[in-house]
């Protein structure tokens, strides 16, 4: 294993995703919403030990979740997790995991991942992880995984590739960027995925420690000031009374936004292994029974007559859920919320978004 090699796994989102299941409380990250028997976050972390120290492993998260991710991940030592009193977007998340391994090992050469996303073929992933870590390793770049489109997908950003500068990653092929384009509408989106020039972003991101230093005090001068003034800090008790102070000044941003739009340094390693955010719950029917047009059932009691193209899901408890003449529909089942309606992605959206906030924070 690369001794020089990093990881940083963010998982400091909400729980706005997959509700009723998914809560502020417990959020996707902390979920196993595949029925793997691990939750994304705990793939994540061995996903990567495959290929580093597992001290190398840094996790970024909230406050509030401190005690979930000890749960899911006791390998984890507490220099290893990293609390945000505050969520400030992904930006000073990376920062602040940044500046903590410049302490320990200033050759460090660092993927930036979040924590929950399925991978499909891990072998291939770790290839191309362990090639870009290599690469970045001695070349002034700033690598972000782009994902070879097969839909006009219009709930993933888009990254188009400079098709006129292109280089080699140990055998493969390489652009500078050309543009970023947050997600699209369907007719521009099929456009992108025409033209052969576009790639969805991963969210994914690869460099060695000198490159994105010498970016964030180009490109965001404020977080490399606050962040940088925590040398003496890190690794000692004086680093979370530091951090907190740092997240009450530091501003909200993406690494998208904040660093990866504004550099000359980004480049575009397009990939494929079977990579999707799975963000909503149409995504994770498209992803695992879209094809076949059937049933997604992740529960333990059914009793279903003539329902068709429908996700049925019942958390935890032994509840025999029976339905009958069905078709695109949602039944949703946790032990407060019983969610049903049609499986159309702008009804679902509607109920997290048109009800009174009050109808529903007790539930979030």
């Amino acid at each position: 294993m690369a001794e020089n090699h990093y990881c940083i796994i963010m998982a400091g989102g909400l729980g706005s995703r997959f509700w009723p299941v998914s809560r502020n409380s417990k959020p996707k990250q902390f979920l196993d919403i595949l029925g793997t028997g691990k939750t994304f976050v705990r793939q994540t972390y061995e996903r990567f030990a495959k290929i580093m120290p597992r001290e190398n492993i840094l996790v970024v998260t909230s406050v509030a979740y401190n005690e979930t991710l000890q749960e899911q991940i006791p390998e984890l030592t507490p220099d290893q997790i990293l609390l945000e009193p505050y969520r400030r977007n992904t930006a000073p998340c990376m920062a602040y995991a940044t500046y903590k391994i410049l302490t320990k090992n200033p050759d460090a050469t660092v993927v930036v991942t979040p924590a929950d996303h399925l991978i499909q073929n891990e072998d291939v992933f770790l290839e191309t992880i362990d090639n870009a870590l290599e690469y970045a390793s001695s070349h002034d770049v700033l690598i972000t995984l782009g994902i070879k489109p097969d839909r006009p997908e219009t709930e993933y950003g888009y990254i188009q590739a400079n098709k006129h500068h292109f280089f080699n990653i140990n055998g493969n092929v390489a652009y500078n960027v050309k543009t970023f384009t947050e997600k699209p509408n369907a007719q521009l989106a099929e456009v992108f995925v025409n033209s052969g020039e576009f790639l969805w972003n991963s969210g994914i991101f690869i460099w060695n420690l000198k490159t994105i230093l010498s970016e964030i005090e180009a490109h965001q001068p404020e977080i490399a000031t606050i962040f940088g003034e925590g040398a003496d800090k890190y690794y000692t008790t004086a680093e979370p009374e530091f951090i907190n102070r740092v997240y009450e000044e530091c501003k909200s941003i993406s690494i998208d936004y904040g660093i990866m739009e504004k550099t000359e340094k980004a480049v575009v390693y397009p990939v494929s292994f079977g990579w999707s955010d799975l963000g909503t719950w149409e995504s994770l029917y498209s992803q695992f029974a879209g094809e076949n047009r059937s049933n997604l059932i992740q529960a333990k009691e059914v009793l279903l007559r003539g329902v068709t193209n429908s996700i049925v899901v019942s958390e935890g408890e032994k509840k025999l859920i029976v339905a009958a003449g069905l078709d695109d529909f949602m039944i949703i089942n946790t032990k407060d919320v019983i969610l049903i309606c049609p499986r159309d992605e702008s009804v679902y959206k509607s109920i997290m978004t048109d009800l009174p906030l009050n109808d529903l924070s007790k539930y979030q």
